[in-house]
């Protein structure tokens, strides 16, 4: 972190006393802050807190609706990029990755000779992926957004913001799904954007990333900013209460829940073996899973890099990628491959929660109907008894019944991700898999999340969780720990062993690699 006082630079951007309301309802109200070159400026606080829409005004982009008051002001040359929390939702689905970067190359050698063009992109494409820390570009040039893991399409997206030059980049929680290598290494390319006098707006609830990257942070609760100021001063000697709660309740998750039983698995995974079709060149073996065993009552951690294979591995439980060799057996029957093949039964038996809780959401039905639209479709009751029940469940889950009679659009990142774990639910799953699904989520709602899933699983004797997580910190929770790297199963074994004592060579560098962001040595 730069700590060096600041020399007196006039802003990239500016936003003054901004204020957003809908229906009446202020959602950003009087935020004032300055992007100035080289310097990272971040926001924190908790989901809903209102950072993404005040980093969406340098981009003039608002809520459908809403009414906008203030005043936002960029350089002349104030080019903003963009890297949404959410990559998938800005990267076109029916181009390959090569496609969507070039077309931003193409227009920047244009006053190169025709004959020069096309390898002149290619080559500002390649070096934009390699900033942007994505391995093997020739293969992923190849591929379509889907293809991608989450952290991959998040590369991407930073590799764009990095090929418009941008002035200003908003970064809307980079980190992300990310594992601890590969968010130090987004921190690291962070910095050195602002090392080249990139004015950079962080924003995000990882608070080890902002002490890491950040000059100035600005704490924001319910629309507003309650503190600003220096980092290391905010973090040394918080001076409001919100700020004070919010730096003390980074959890540490070192007590596993109830030990699971010695039943037959519920779920077994035999010789697994994962592809990707990459058009006419054929396919590429993306995950290879000899054995893998899901006990009734235990919580399952699956880690590793991103790219590495965890959410291929999960969906091809679920039978969202159907193009595998091997087994997947519930109860010692095999599944259908394909979602479309499992009886009703079966798709209530495996549940998945996604990362993307707002993607995961048709955003013109009110909550509430698609939660208890599970219990109807899986378990055939009436619709008056599934809103009953759907009601009860996402008020267990801290929502109330207000709320989710409101559209998606109306709720935060952590309130639709609590109402994604409540459709689940309502299936009464045996196997519940769940994605990333406290990634991008503060501290203090991503340790209410993980508190109901601890509590679900101790309480629910038949309950068996998949937890798909990049955060040791989230894999402590569970009994057993599997490892991923490159798409094969390097490891597996008890949590505390695994975290204590690992015995391959990349779980020792995860291990090794969570300290330095928690000591704040981005910049």
């Amino acid at each position: 972190m730069n700590q060096e006082k600041d020399t007196i630079v006039d802003p990239v951007a500016e936003i003054r006393d901004l204020c957003v309301e809908i229906d009446g309802r202020a959602i950003v109200d009087g935020v004032s802050l300055r992007a100035r070159p080289g310097k990272v400026t971040a926001l924190v606080g908790a989901s809903g807190s209102g950072k993404s829409t005040t980093g969406l005004a340098l981009l003039g982009e608002y809520p459908s609706g809403a009414r906008v008051t203030g005043d936002v002001r960029l350089a002349a040359d104030g080019l903003v990029g963009y890297i949404p929390q959410h990559p998938a939702a800005v990267l076109n689905p029916a181009r390959r990755i090569s496609a969507l970067l070039t077309d931003i190359a193409r227009p920047q050698v244009r006053h190169l000779p025709r004959g020069r063009r096309r390898g002149a992109a290619r080559e500002r494409v390649l070096h934009a992926l390699a900033e942007a820390q994505l391995a093997d570009a020739e293969t992923l040039l190849r591929r379509y957004p889907h293809q991608l893991s989450g952290g991959q399409q998040q590369r991407v997206v930073l590799a764009q913001a990095l090929l418009l030059g941008a002035r200003v980049i908003v970064a809307d929680e980079p980190t992300t799904g990310q594992d601890a290598l590969t968010k130090s290494r987004i921190v690291d390319q962070l910095a050195a954007v602002a090392a080249r006098g990139i004015a950079v707006v962080l924003l995000s609830h990882d608070l080890d990333v902002v002490r890491a990257l950040g000059d100035d942070v600005h704490v924001m609760r319910a629309g507003r900013v309650v503190e600003s100021g220096p980092v290391h001063r905010v973090w040394l000697a918080p001076r409001h209460a919100w700020t004070r709660e919010l730096l003390r309740e980074q959890p540490e998750f070192t007590q596993q829940v109830n030990s699971a039983g010695t039943e037959r698995p519920v779920l077994r995974v035999r010789d697994l073996t994962a592809r990707h079709r990459d058009g006419a060149r054929g396919t590429t073996v993306v995950v290879r899973t000899p054995e893998l065993d899901l006990h009734p009552g235990e919580c399952l951690a699956v880690v590793g890099r991103s790219g590495s294979g965890k959410t291929t591995l999960a969906r091809c439980l679920a039978g969202l990628h159907r193009d595998h060799d091997g087994q997947v057996l519930l109860d010692d029957t095999a599944l259908p491959r394909s979602l479309r093949n499992r009886t009703r039964a079966h798709l209530a038996a495996v549940q998945y929660v996604f990362q993307d809780a707002r993607a995961a959401f048709d955003e013109y039905r009110p909550v509430l109907d698609q939660v208890a639209r599970t219990a109807v479709r899986l378990r055939g009751i009436d619709d008056r008894a599934a809103e009953t029940e759907a009601l009860t469940t996402l008020s267990i889950l801290g929502l109330p019944q207000d709320l989710v009679r409101r559209r998606p659009g109306r709720l935060s990142g952590g309130e639709l991700q609590r109402a994604a774990l409540a459709r689940a639910l309502l299936a009464q799953p045996r196997v519940l898999i769940c994605d990333e699904i406290t990634s991008g989520l503060d501290t203090v709602t991503r340790r209410g999340i993980l508190d109901t899933l601890t509590a679900l699983v101790r309480d629910r004797g038949n309950l068996s969780l998949v937890l798909i997580t990049h955060d040791l910190d989230t894999a402590a929770l569970a009994h057993r720990i599997a490892v991923l790297e490159a798409g094969e199963l390097v490891e597996q074994g008890p949590a505390q062993r695994i975290l204590t004592e690992p015995r391959h060579p990349f779980t020792s560098s995860l291990v090794k690699c969570t300290p330095r962001l928690e000591a704040g040595t981005g910049r």
